[in-house]
């Protein structure tokens, strides 16, 4: 049985994850028949392993790793490769829907060996950058299907975007993402750009990578770039959390997919209270000032709030913007359909303005 209430979602909300959720379901059953997978029983089997998830959350009995045997790895292989089509195919159908004005130029590049692409906006500064990083569970997701709404936040804080397709689990599990993001900034120094001229961001998984990435720098004794934007992280993969059980029933996008199995696809058998695993375990002294976005109604609500509390706890310049009823990540599910996403995209422009004032 699902675990989102759609009855408590907003109107406009519950009509977007209809239609969402309707485009999503054709690419994935399109690729499963192409690849020869039985989509079906793999959604009985994450169905059970989301019911047994959320019991374990709410009794306090059993563990989560008693799941990670649910699925094997070469059935999260299978799954990542539906779920990545379906993504792309939702990616591909919107961008026909709503072509980016042809005055964006996008570039597939080599960032140090890590695939990216350059994302410009006419009129943007050249000389400035937003590294950013994708979001989708550490297993989905490319610089192809966030496209429309990391371009718009391009354009709302006058910055070029090197958008970063980072290694993705079960493939390529922890700590090779996070070691690909870090390998694009250094990519971006040696190519001459500033540490005062770079912002970094990334959104949910990206979020994470973002967090991490800044860690990394620190531990190499690398200047840090000039701020940070996050958006609904996702840096907890412990059973700290309340909101990953309270919020299920407002969260249409994370509630019923089966995050249970996403976690061990990409920590594959590495520490949770490792803080390059999960950020929030970190130490946050001397990180630049970071932007935090996200919905009252998200899953991972409580991530954001718990990050900005240890973040002016360690002295750093952090900025909590809340929403309620929005979906995970609204900026990008509701580009299109929702008046708050571009609100959300205005005020990181203003964040990321203001920073170069």
């Amino acid at each position: 049985m699902p675990v989102l209430n759609k009855r408590l979602l907003r109107p406009d909300v519950k009509k977007l994850q209809q239609k969402s959720q309707k485009i999503v379901t054709k690419g994935a059953l399109e690729i499963a028949e192409k690849e020869g997978i039985d989509i079906i029983n793999m959604l009985l089997i994450i169905s059970e392993g989301n019911k047994r998830f959320y019991q374990i959350l709410e009794s306090g009995e059993g563990k989560i790793e008693d799941l990670y045997d649910l699925i094997n790895r070469d059935q999260m292989k299978q799954l990542a490769k539906v779920f990545r089509g379906a993504m792309e195919y939702k990616g591909k159908i919107l961008q026909e829907q709503h072509p980016l004005s042809p005055d964006v130029k996008i570039e597939s590049i080599d960032a140090g060996g890590v695939p990216a692409e350059w994302e410009i906006s006419e009129g943007v500064d050249e000389d400035k950058v937003l590294l950013f990083f994708h979001g989708g569970g550490h297993v989905l997701g490319s610089p192809a299907s966030s496209r429309p709404y990391s371009v718009e936040i391009g354009k709302a804080a006058n910055l070029k975007v090197l958008s970063v397709d980072y290694a993705l689990a079960p493939e390529h599990p922890f700590p090779e993402g996070p070691n690909d993001c870090l390998t694009s900034y250094k990519w971006l120094l040696s190519q001459g750009y500033k540490p005062e001229n770079i912002i970094v961001g990334g959104a949910s998984a990206g979020g994470n990578m973002t967090l991490v990435t800044l860690l990394k720098i620190k531990e190499e004794g690398i200047t840090m770039p000039r701020g940070a934007i996050v958006l609904s992280p996702g840096i907890d993969y412990t059973t700290n959390s309340k909101t990953i059980l309270e919020n299920a029933p407002t969260d249409c996008v994370m509630a019923d997919v089966g995050v249970f199995w996403w976690i061990p696809a990409y920590l594959d058998g590495a520490n949770p209270n490792d803080p390059l695993v999960c950020p929030i375990f970190a130490d946050f002294t001397g990180f630049p000032p970071i932007l935090v976005q996200v919905s009252t109604s998200e899953m991972v609500y409580d991530h954001s709030t718990r990050l900005v509390e240890l973040a002016k706890a360690a002295g750093v310049d952090a900025t909590l913007q809340e929403w309620d009823d929005m979906p995970h990540v609204w900026q990008n599910y509701g580009l299109y359909d929702l008046p708050e996403a571009k609100e959300a995209i205005e005020k990181i422009g203003e964040f990321v303005k203001g920073l170069f004032d």
